[in-house]
């Protein structure tokens, strides 16, 4: 799958009381692909409890942050921003982190129909949803023993100084604000690549496509036997990094 990036335009002006200063504005189409998400500020976060993830709990979007990056999913996909408007950026199933995919059913602000059948307090039935070959490539991605989950990463509370009117849209801009107000160093492949750039993030992505492609080459015929890729995807996330200690609500600074 080829590497998405998405700018979403600032299409709303004045944002109604009852939307708690979020709202979603009209998506952009390209082939295969729809979303639309206009925050006019920076959005109250909370994080989840014993993860190492917050969400937006006002967003009426399944809104969350991990690991230095906004994760959207929408639509039956994941997007991902370092910063909390965009430009977003498609992410394949695959390479999702394990404590995104975690997250319980119950934070999902607008969870998708099939979610209403599952347990609140558990996180979605992935593996039941995206397939057997998927879970084949991350047969762990549901089991963890939380006292070894990393520390979140600290909010990017500087970005509350950019509301709508003055939202940096270029992505060297971006990189460069980031850089001065923002030390800490991601700790999963999909969002240090995000932080390295746009070309960085679609070599990541074209990887995954070719693993897949490769692994599905080695299941036809009986010639091949061996030569394929062995396991695959990003298995449990790993609990080893050092990533910055975060505590509750917006009240970190980066």
């Amino acid at each position: 799958m080829r590497y998405l990036l998405l700018v979403l335009p600032l299409l709303l002006g004045q944002v109604p009381a009852a939307q708690a200063q979020v709202s979603v504005g009209i998506g952009i189409q390209i082939p295969g692909v729809s979303i639309g998400i206009n925050l006019p500020i920076y959005p109250e976060f909370v994080r989840v409890p014993g993860y190492p993830v917050y969400y937006a709990p006002q967003a009426p979007v399944n809104y969350f942050f991990y690991d230095g990056l906004y994760w959207v999913f929408q639509g039956d996909n994941w997007y991902a921003s370092g910063w909390y408007n965009g430009p977003w950026r498609l992410v394949v199933p695959e390479l999702v982190p394990v404590y995104v995919l975690r997250v319980p059913v119950q934070y999902y602000r607008r969870p998708p129909p099939y979610f209403r059948s599952w347990r609140p307090d558990a996180p979605p039935r992935w593996g039941d949803h995206w397939g057997k070959d998927w879970q084949q490539r991350r047969p762990d991605w549901d089991r963890w023993d939380r006292r070894s989950a990393p520390p979140p990463a600290p909010l990017p509370t500087y970005q509350l100084k950019y509301p709508q009117s003055r939202y940096p849209q270029d992505w060297e801009r971006q990189q460069s604000i980031r850089s001065e107000h923002y030390r800490y160093q991601p700790r999963e492949p999909v969002a240090r690549q995000e932080y390295r750039g746009p070309e960085a993030s679609g070599r990541v992505q074209d990887r995954s496509a070719d693993d897949r492609g490769r692994k599905g080459g080695d299941k036809q015929g009986g010639g091949n036997q061996g030569r394929g890729n062995q396991g695959g995807g990003n298995k449990g996330g790993g609990d080893k990094g050092n990533g910055n200690k975060g505590q509750g609500g917006n009240k970190q600074g980066g």
